[in-house]
């Protein structure tokens, strides 16, 4: 489908249905992905303030057909919001749609722009003595919008779910600049088809979100934090079987930790604290969210015993402040900047059974031994079964001598996973980095239907035109 340019032509047409302030600079950042994979030809960048100047931009981008790319906080890691090769395109960007537009804390509710960067939606909730839980490193930038968009999970997704279970309500414009209103608080409602599911997810290739109806919840009264030493992946499973017997939906958050994330922090950030040295081989952190009443540190303490008696841990560290336990959640969220100063030859973010995970980090590190010297740092949210599965050079090696083989590798460790019931993609999205693996392992008649509805949201193939599914 030929698309034309978004130019200073077009943008003359909208000179005068737009505020100024409508109007950005084409900065690098609005067309290059953070992780230099991915760029396009620098285009035409525009910021609504409110749902009828996004209306107004995507009515006149689908007259025109130009190419539109909803932007967030830019954060996202498989090229969903940089376009690529073509005609200049359309950055909308969300940033000016930035208020909270409700808050009922009776209803455990708050509704949202969605250009409400991460952060800013914890702070308004923090500020009803409520918690939004969905939480990633990136919550300083990232915008929820995005989040929405691509249906991003976190630390938190073993209690209260992916950012899908999370919204209640979507509004929305269509390319052709309809407003879907669904900004609904209701728990309940069965009235046909689920639009708004079908947006979370989409990755800005259906509709662009404008705002959303969360849900939020109480703030745990009780809160505590441990990173404990686990003899292998089948302990931290049956440490993860044991915790929630013990603890039940106490448990917050279960993250597993790969030793060689230490040694990066080691090598990169050495000022980092880190709980042990030398790093064993592997590590489990987990927060817990008690009832009123109740000692987190005791009932850590109590699990640490019980876990010690059955020989799945050998060592460990139970915070005794607040200080203590940012400490051990900054250790885990800067793990990702280490790997980035590192230079990562693939990055696999990737979902498994529970009950297959240490025969594919077994099977993995066979499969990778025979691939080449790479060292490999296997990470993640254990309690929902989602490992970001990263492979680096040797040490004193830069990457760049096995990028040439990525496609080789990416394809080798995805099959492994599909073979053992998994997804190649678990809280990233397919982007552009994963379409060619949703063709090669997606079932045909979902293929067949997605496409439907692609054609029948976006008949003139205008919105993020490369994400998700291949470019008609």
């Amino acid at each position: 489908m030929t698309h034309a340019p978004a130019d200073a032509a077009f943008a003359d047409t909208l000179r005068d249905r737009l505020s100024p302030k409508a109007f950005r600079e084409a900065e690098p950042r609005y067309f290059e992905e953070p992780r230099g994979r991915w760029s396009s030809p620098n285009g035409l960048v525009l910021a609504p303030g409110d749902v009828e100047e996004v209306r107004t931009i995507l009515m006149a981008a689908n007259e025109a057909r130009v190419r539109v790319v909803p932007y967030g906080g830019g954060t996202g890691l498989v090229g969903g919001q940089v376009i690529g090769a073509g005609a200049a395109p359309l950055v909308l960007s969300m940033e000016r749609m930035n208020r909270i537009r409700e808050v009922f804390p009776e209803e455990n509710v708050i509704v949202a722009e969605a250009g409400v960067i991460l952060q800013d939606l914890h702070d308004a909730a923090e500020k009803v003595d409520r918690l939004f839980p969905m939480s990633l490193a990136a919550k300083g930038t990232a915008r929820i919008g995005g989040n929405l968009a691509t249906n991003a999970g976190g630390v938190n997704v073993l209690r209260y779910g992916n950012t899908r279970e999370l919204c209640l309500g979507l509004e929305a414009v269509l390319p052709d600049g309809r407003v879907l209103s669904g900004l609904t608080r209701l728990r309940k409602d069965n009235t046909g088809y689920d639009l708004r599911n079908l947006l979370i997810g989409s990755e800005g290739t259906l509709a662009v979100i404008t705002a959303a109806a969360l849900k939020l919840a109480p703030v745990p009264p009780e809160q505590g934090t441990a990173i404990l030493v686990v003899e292998s992946p089948e302990a931290a499973l049956s440490l993860l079987s044991l915790a929630r017997g013990q603890l039940g939906d106490g448990v917050s958050a279960f993250e597993l930790i790969d030793g060689t994330g230490l040694d990066f922090l080691e090598e990169t950030m050495p000022q980092v604290k880190r709980p042990f040295a030398p790093a064993p081989p592997w590590m489990v952190l987990i927060d817990v969210g008690l009832a009123r009443g109740n000692d987190p540190q005791e009932a850590l303490m109590a699990l640490f015993e019980a876990a010690a008696g059955e020989g799945l841990v050998s060592d460990g560290v139970i915070a005794q402040s607040e200080g203590q336990r940012a400490e051990l959640w900054d250790l885990r969220e800067t793990i990702p900047l280490a790997n980035r100063e590192i230079g990562g030859v693939c990055s696999h973010d990737v979902s498994l059974p529970l009950s297959v995970i240490p025969d594919f980090i077994r099977r993995g590190a066979e499969l990778v031994a025979g691939l080449g010297p790479f060292r490999i740092n296997c990470f993640g949210h254990l309690g929902d079964g989602n490992l970001h599965y990263n492979l680096f050079p040797p040490k004193g090696e830069t990457r760049d001598a096995y990028m040439p083989r990525t496609a080789e590798i990416y394809e080798a460790v995805h099959d492994l996973v599909v073979s053992l019931g998994g997804s190649f993609s678990a809280e990233h999205g397919v982007g552009r980095l994963k379409v060619g693996e949703l063709e090669r392992y997606g079932d045909p008649v979902r293929l067949e239907l997605m496409r439907g509805i692609k054609r029948l949201f976006d008949p003139n193939g205008i919105m993020n035109p490369g994400a998700v599914l291949a470019a008609g």
